[in-house]
């Protein structure tokens, strides 16, 4: 990702069984929001029970901001026909922390290399041009320790700027934590260094 964008493109509820047929095989396809391979794994878990008769279990997906992970799977199809489509879906939508699956059942007539890419790249978009693609902005999460009494000139620098917090203590000394947009972050942080009645950290 550009180190100047601090924005991302998601999704955050997932969309299945839309179907796209092709000389008698059936492709279901589902999208999920993940944030780790454990729940890419539970997805595919489920998806074989709901589909245990089916022939191919193909996807690909992609995870991270900064640190891109990605992985696809053909799933016993002739290489790069099932899960490279897939993720030239994930790439051409720009989206990342995303599952794509397309569940195959086949029909008996033999697609071709060409009638495969084409068969899993139409489900994957499908399914995707279904899914509400948002945008996400990425923050920077500092942790604020100051004591009571320089509580009001740590909320009007809050105040000013819009800032929302997330208050973890409120005893003598004061714990907040604080998302910042990455593109303001330099400049927020400096504001509340420069006024030296607390300690700030990234987190």
């Amino acid at each position: 990702m550009n180190s100047e964008k601090d924005t991302y493109n998601t999704i955050e509820i997932g969309k299945g069984d839309v179907l796209f047929k092709e000389k008698g095989s059936k492709f279901f396809s589902y999208v999920f929001p993940v944030f780790n391979e454990d729940e890419v794994k539970l997805h595919l878990e489920e998806l074989k029970k709901k589909h245990h008769a089916a022939r191919h279990w193909c996807y690909a997906y992609q995870i991270g901001i900064d640190t891109i992970r990605y992985r696809v799977n053909d799933d016993g199809e002739p290489s790069n026909t099932a899960g490279q489509p897939i993720y030239g879906q994930i790439l051409s939508k720009d989206i990342t922390n995303i599952l794509v699956v397309v569940v195959r059942y086949f029909g008996g007539t033999k697609l071709g290399v060409g009638g495969l890419i084409s068969a899993y790249r139409t489900s994957a978009k499908m399914v995707l041009d279904e899914a509400k693609i948002v945008e996400k902005t990425i923050d920077v999460h500092f942790e604020l320790i100051f004591e009571y009494a320089h509580m009001n000139k740590v909320m009007r620098i809050v105040k000013e700027n819009n800032l929302q917090i997330s208050p973890q203590k409120m005893e003598l000394n004061c714990e907040f934590t604080i998302p910042v947009r990455k593109k303001n972050s330099i400049r927020i942080k400096k504001l509340f260094t420069d006024l030296r009645c607390l300690k700030i950290k990234e987190i």
